[in-house]
């Protein structure tokens, strides 16, 4: 299933409603010892105004209300059992008033911000899972597993994007990165992986996917110009995209996995496996949106497609910059097939599918950490042929 990063989680002790409570009242507690332990020579009971600050910080609007009153009656306990002069005593009193009433104001102003921002994490949410549409476990026969990391937390998409697409002529894979940042990126992959899905299911040739690719990424360059959207205009995004072999429903497969890839501008993928980590060949494809470049064009058009195959206990690992190109504090990029390697050689099990994404988002997170240089998006994919082909009909 498609797996995410997860944020870190609070310390058990500050889980919960009761605890966050608990931290005013505290103050509150240690304020009122303090006063009452250094009496009326030094006047620490003027501090209650950190109280509903603090409540204001931590919980929503009610909460703050409370501690404000009890901020307000602590004062009032505290003044009549010390009896401190009338002129001394109320510009205090009124300094914890403004800042109780303040702190209210200031809780409710929070809150609203951040139902706004609750508000525009779903919406984002609703985005993300409309671009990078959730997958079943185990659809089209493979054993997939998947990272998708944003470099811009708050929009939760970017210009990265995958999908595995079932079909009569195999399961079609794409993993792609579309250049730049922004709206525009996101609608850029957004109408890419439109077409995947469409021309992944009901073209025949995958060089007929590719080509349907690359007329959708210029019809979008045109769009962009047509906006005004310079850098729209010469966006293009480069792409893995490969086909495996359709297997009889129900029936084992043997052997060799076999599949056709096309590389258009984007890394190989990798096949992760007991035996180590090898890339796969390139077709050597232009980026799409750039096919006018291209110079060892077939006979038909079309980017040229290259055969290849998994061996019995491989992965498929499909990546994209983010992680070739994250760096550590000196510069040095991630060495991502010499990693592996190494890792393989103590633990074969690596190379599943779910443990290989893991263990590769972990590695670039070590890499990368308080590294100075600005972060990407960050994509892996890893897909295995399963032994059996599930018996179910693939969507249109």
């Amino acid at each position: 299933m498609r797996s995410s990063r997860v944020p870190d989680r609070p310390l058990p002790w500050l889980r919960g409603r009761h605890a966050i409570w608990a931290l005013p009242t505290l103050l509150l507690l240690l304020i009122l010892v303090g006063e009452l332990w250094t009496g009326s020579s030094f006047r620490m009971i003027a501090w209650v105004v950190m109280v509903p600050a603090l409540t204001a910080a931590l919980t929503g609007v009610g909460a703050t209300v409370l501690f404000s009153v009890l901020s307000v009656a602590a004062y009032l306990l505290v003044d009549a059992v010390l009896e401190p002069t009338a002129g001394a005593a109320f510009p205090d009193f009124l300094l914890v008033v403004v800042a109780c009433m303040v702190s209210v104001a200031a809780s409710g102003i929070r809150r609203a911000g951040e139902r706004r921002a609750e508000r525009l994490a779903l919406a984002a949410d609703v985005v993300r899972d409309t671009v990078l549409r959730p997958l079943p476990y185990h659809w089209g026969g493979l054993d997939w597993s998947a990272l998708y990391v944003t470099a811009d937390h708050v929009a939760r998409v970017g210009g990265d994007f995958y999908d595995l697409q079932p079909s009569r002529y195999g399961t079609r894979v794409i993993l792609g990165d579309v250049q730049g940042k922004g709206l525009g990126a996101v609608a850029a992959s957004a109408v890419l992986l439109g077409t995947f899905r469409e021309a992944g299911y009901h073209e025949r040739r995958l060089r007929d996917v590719a080509r349907r690719l690359e007329i959708r990424m210029k019809r979008q360059q045109a769009y962009a110009r047509y906006l005004g959207q310079d850098e729209g205009g010469d966006r293009f995004a480069t792409a893995v995209v490969l086909s495996f072999d359709p297997v009889e429903p129900g029936t084992v497969r043997r052997g060799t996995a076999g599949m056709d890839v096309v590389t258009l501008g984007h890394d190989p993928p990798l096949a992760v496996g007991p035996d180590g980590v090898r890339p796969l060949r390139s077709s050597g494809g232009v980026p799409l949106g750039m096919g006018e470049l291209a110079c060892d064009v077939p006979e038909g058009g079309g980017p040229r497609i290259v055969r290849d195959g998994l061996a019995p206990g491989e992965t498929l690992l499909l990546f994209t910059d983010g992680v070739t190109e994250a760096r550590d504090r000196d510069g040095t990029f991630y060495p991502l097939q010499e990693d592996l390697a190494r890792a393989l050689t103590d633990d074969p099990g690596l190379a599943r599918p779910d443990r290989l994404v893991r263990y590769v988002g972990d590695a670039v997170a070590r890499h990368i950490a308080g590294a100075r240089w600005e972060s990407d998006d960050l994509t892996l994919l890893a897909v295995r042929p399963l032994p059996v082909e599930p018996q179910r009909e693939a969507f249109p």
